[in-house]
């Protein structure tokens, strides 16, 4: 393995879902706003106003980006370390406090374990994506190895 590679990590199925519900969120949302018609009540006044539509397609619009806000958990690894993105919080750690890369049988997603008995959850790594989460961890497993036993090896 090179001291050049990267492991870039997204989640994939949660990706096409979001993607999928964000579109499906602002049409509803539009079609609602759009279908507000200026019915008039028994004072023949208004129910509804042009604001009121722009604004249920606003909310449309709003409702989409708090759904494609779960595509943004990420994970880049390099023989100098990890950067996880999570969703409300990122981190970059050197490979020497990276005790270990666990991805438990039962866990939705993977962990970095550090020396510090903490752990630091990569949900950009998820059981849901099968396969591609398995390769992931493999991959992330030989960089933290690499690195962990350069830094091992005594220097003369």
């Amino acid at each position: 393995m090179s001291g050049t590679e990267v492991v870039r990590l997204r989640p994939q199925r949660v990706r096409v879902v979001c993607y999928v519900a964000a579109v499906a969120v602002l049409a509803v949302f539009t079609l609602v706003g759009v279908g507000l018609s200026g019915r008039m009540n028994q004072q023949q006044t208004t129910v509804f106003h042009l604001g009121d539509q722009i604004a249920m397609i606003g909310l449309g619009v709003l409702a989409a980006i708090g759904v494609l806000w779960f595509t943004r958990p990420r994970v880049e690894a390099d023989a100098q370390g990890v950067r996880v993105r999570n969703l409300a919080g990122a981190y970059q750690l050197p490979w020497e406090v990276v005790r270990s890369i666990r991805f438990d049988q039962h866990s939705p997603w993977a962990f970095l374990e550090l020396a510090d008995d903490e752990s630091v959850a990569m949900l950009a790594v998820q059981t849901a994506d099968k396969d591609y989460a398995v390769q992931g961890v493999r991959a992330l497993r030989a960089l933290h190895h690499e690195a962990t036993s350069r830094d091992a090896t005594p220097r003369q």
